[in-house]
């Protein structure tokens, strides 16, 4: 195995020592060099022993010294220095499964890659860990690893991922947690299939697992493109009710064995029971904010210090576009703004997921279709403010293709996308008051 070298930064290590665009990393001090893992990893000592092969086809071995940490130099064609690696399951909540078709063709690509949960935080199912990658996590002290768990009942696991692998795979947490490896799990919860007293034996087993860092509890999101696939419930106030029940009761369980509660219920699952949700300290470190857990408190709190902060605000008309279920957030943090400053004007919609169905409320699965469908014709004024949540990471196409500059266009107005950041936030609403 040998990872190609793009291109050698000007005046770095590598290109002192003669090595180029062409060549080919084998080794450092004599690590096989797979992909950016073991690059990063095996990179950051002074003296490195570099195996190369050129790209006349000789081997040689060349030696470095640098400053610790320093990079080499070598350049490489992807970020990962190899292909990612793909699902090998078929969960029946899958989410790329209710997609229409005619999407952009990343959008139905399904990832399962363990160095990008090093790298991105993303979730992975464990399925898809070799023997050589769980023995590489150990060895480099990988932590944490965000791991969708799901379920701990190894038979129930297999059903629900269609993978007869999947049950078995659950052994890594052990040999994670033995070995001092940090976890954040997820549950997606099935109405039905994993919650209820299943969800009390995983939570219950996840509880032995000291290195198990949080714990999120997700309702699955259900589109309106589901032919063919399980039938699922989506969940109502009282099913979900149940669910924050179930979590808080076996939080106080972590918490008197750990000190601090570690499980938590998504945002969701509390604007879904009608249940007010929780203030920012009772979060912790918001481990689990990709998941949706204590975005509203979060984003609540920082917006109301940063009103309170404020020295005014300018008299520029501005909507803010939002999902069904943020709505009311951010229609509270504006109506405070507005309290504090009444020449503010600005405006909240909410904007109903057409594209995908009712069901599907939160904010980053609003497509660009949907906002100039639902505004075109409404006095916007001068600014539209969107959540960046709904744009891709180059933050210039939503779900549906439609790019900002095609928003702007329509509707006749300027688009700015905004973190989940609640100084941010209010920072464009006050404007340069």
């Amino acid at each position: 195995m040998a990872v190609k070298i793009d291109s050698v930064i000007k005046g770095s290590p590598a290109d002192k020592k003669g090595i180029k665009s062409g060549d080919k990393i084998l080794a450092l001090n004599g690590e096989e060099i797979m992909d950016v893992l073991d690059y990063r990893f095996y990179q950051n000592e002074k003296r490195l022993k570099v195996e190369i092969e050129t790209a006349e086809g000789k081997v040689k071995k060349i030696t470095v010294h640098k400053k610790e940490y320093d990079e080499l130099g070598p350049m490489f064609d992807s970020y990962l220095m190899d292909k990612q690696h793909s699902c090998r399951n078929k969960c029946i909540f899958c989410f790329i499964d209710q997609l229409p078709k005619g999407m952009r063709d990343t959008l139905y690509f399904k990832d399962d890659d363990s160095r990008l949960s090093f790298l991105f935080g993303n979730y992975i199912t464990l399925t898809n860990l070799s023997e050589h990658e769980i023995n590489r996590i150990i060895k480099m002290h990988i932590s944490p690893v965000n791991i969708s768990v799901h379920t701990t009942n190894k038979e129930l696991r297999c059903k629900m991922m269609n993978n007869r692998f999947a049950g078995e795979s659950l052994d890594v947490l052990r040999r994670f947690n033995d070995a001092g490896i940090s976890m954040n799990c997820q549950l997606v919860l099935c109405h039905g299939y994993n919650d209820g007293e299943q969800l009390k034996s995983s939570l219950s087993d996840l509880l032995e697992f000291e290195n198990v860092n949080s714990v999120a509890c997700v309702p699955v999101g259900l589109t309106k493109y589901r032919e063919n696939l399980a039938k699922i419930e989506p969940y109502n106030s009282e099913s979900a009710k149940e669910v924050i029940e179930i979590i808080d009761g076996f939080a106080v369980k972590y918490i008197e064995k750990y000190g601090i509660r570690k499980v938590y219920a998504a945002d969701e699952f509390y604007l879904k029971a009608k249940m007010e949700i929780p203030k920012e300290e009772f979060y912790g470190d918001f481990d689990q904010l990709d998941n949706g857990v204590g975005m509203w408190a979060l984003l609540l709190g920082e917006a109301n210090r940063a009103i309170d902060d404020s020295k005014g605000c300018d008299k520029v008309k501005k909507t803010v576009v939002t999902g069904v279920a943020a709505y009311p957030l951010i229609n509270e943090i504006v109506s405070k703004a507005k309290n504090k400053w009444q020449d503010l004007d600005c405006q909240v919609i909410a904007i109903k997921n057409d594209f995908f169905g009712e069901q599907i409320t939160v904010a980053g699965l609003v497509t660009g279709r949907d906002i100039i469908n639902q505004v075109s014709g409404k006095d916007l004024g001068e600014k539209l403010l969107i959540p960046s949540s709904m744009l891709r990471h180059e933050n210039d196409m939503f779900l549906d293709d439609v790019t900002v500059c095609e928003l702007e266009e329509k509707l006749k107005i300027k688009v700015v996308a905004i973190e989940n950041d609640g100084y941010e936030l209010i920072e464009e609403i006050l404007g340069e008051g």
